[in-house]
């Protein structure tokens, strides 16, 4: 599957790598393009989750402010509610496509 913006892609991974929790896919942190992230001091923290770390994208023409986000460390009792470690796993706003 892959992350889509603008006809960039921010990250690639085959579908069983992935893991879907509430709609979103999150994708392995190996999968991700990292250098078309820059962390986003936007704060938030998901009752079940924990603190979320927020990243702007760029597509290398455009920038994408919390266009991404991922849970760094996660309550243990959410990685029990999704069946996996989720921990630096990335998901991508609506504003992606995200393709088989």
């Amino acid at each position: 599957m892959k992350a889509v913006l603008n006809g960039t892609v921010l990250a690639e991974a085959a579908r069983d790598e992935l893991i879907k929790i509430e709609g979103n896919w999150y994708f392995p942190p190996q999968s991700v393009n990292a250098v078309l992230l820059v962390t986003s001091p936007t704060p938030y923290t998901c009752a079940w989750k924990g603190d979320c770390q927020y990243f702007s994208v760029t597509d290398g023409a455009n920038i994408l402010q919390d266009g991404a986000f991922s849970y760094p460390e996660p309550y243990p009792a959410s990685l029990e509610r999704v069946g996996r470690d989720f921990s630096k796993y990335v998901a991508f706003s609506r504003d992606f496509q995200i393709t088989e």
